[in-house]
């Protein structure tokens, strides 16, 4: 156990020092590129209404992204990159 304890506690003090900027910690990081959703959204040819009901996405959620309040993240973001390259999937995954 104080092995498994040891090795968690240096991981997550590594990820501190990371997050701190200490370029001295090997790590691998992803970060996905933002994207537009106002502008995905219209080259759909959707209504905000129309694009948060078919993404199973809030209406105030889809309103707070396009004005720029908040930034869509985690699995919001993943989805609108697949929505970005491939709608179509998405909709037939979704049902819709």
């Amino acid at each position: 156990m104080d092995n498994a304890f040891n090795s968690i506690a240096q991981g997550l003090n590594e990820a501190i020092a990371h997050t701190q900027g200490n370029t001295n910690i090997p790590a691998r990081t992803h970060k996905p590129q933002s994207i537009n959703v106002a502008e995905l959204r219209k080259s759909l040819g959707l209504t905000q209404t129309e694009f948060a009901a078919k993404f199973c996405i809030s209406l105030g959620t889809l309103r707070h992204w396009e004005r720029g309040d908040r930034m869509p993240q985690g699995p919001a973001l993943a989805l609108l990159h697949v929505v970005t390259k491939e709608p179509q999937a998405v909709l037939r995954a979704l049902g819709g």
